[in-house]
């Protein structure tokens, strides 16, 4: 009889601890996306930034003119007055021609380095801003994975994931 018993609390232990088993709890993954070069555009400082860096384009444009004008102008009379030139002159001419050649390029170089400094220190801040918020919107929403539509890594987004992008763009302010 104790063999029985034995047997029978063997067996509800075991469907006991199955049905327990089964039911445990499997947590919810919740997916969700974003586009952060469409979030970043509509940000107010980005227009500024925009702006800024417009500007300091355009006076690179117009030293560079004035460089270039500098160039034609000296390229012009060698020129017109070649033919009437020592040797010793035309060379130490075509020199500084050469040498404003060199500068331009040399001024165009640094230029667009310049640009692009500044145009990172610019975005900095606000991409910063945008994974910030992505980070509060994730903890708050319960996300378990925000995807970003601009990362060019990612070949596939589900119907059923989430756009996250009103949140992030609510979180920041804009609309």
């Amino acid at each position: 009889m104790t063999k029985k018993v034995f047997f029978s609390l063997s067996v509800f232990i075991l469907l006991t601890s199955g049905t327990l088993f089964s039911q445990q709890v499997v947590p919810q993954v919740f997916i969700a996306y974003v586009n952060t070069t469409e979030i970043l555009d509509m940000i107010p400082d980005k227009v500024q930034a925009t702006k800024d860096l417009i500007a300091l384009s355009d006076n690179y444009k117009k030293e560079l003119e004035l460089m270039q004008n500098e160039y034609n102008k000296k390229y012009s009379d060698y020129i017109t007055y070649q033919a009437s030139l020592a040797e010793n002159i035309k060379l130490r001419r075509m020199q500084e021609l050469t040498e404003l050649e060199n500068k331009m390029e040399q001024f165009m170089e640094l230029a667009q380095q310049d640009i692009e400094s500044q145009e990172k220190a610019m975005l900095k801040p606000l991409k910063e801003k945008i994974i910030n918020a992505i980070k509060a919107v994730g903890i708050e929403r319960n996300f378990t994975v925000i995807y970003d539509l601009a990362n060019p890594g990612i070949a596939f987004v589900s119907p059923d994931a989430v756009d996250a992008n009103p949140f992030v763009k609510e979180k920041l302010g804009i609309r």
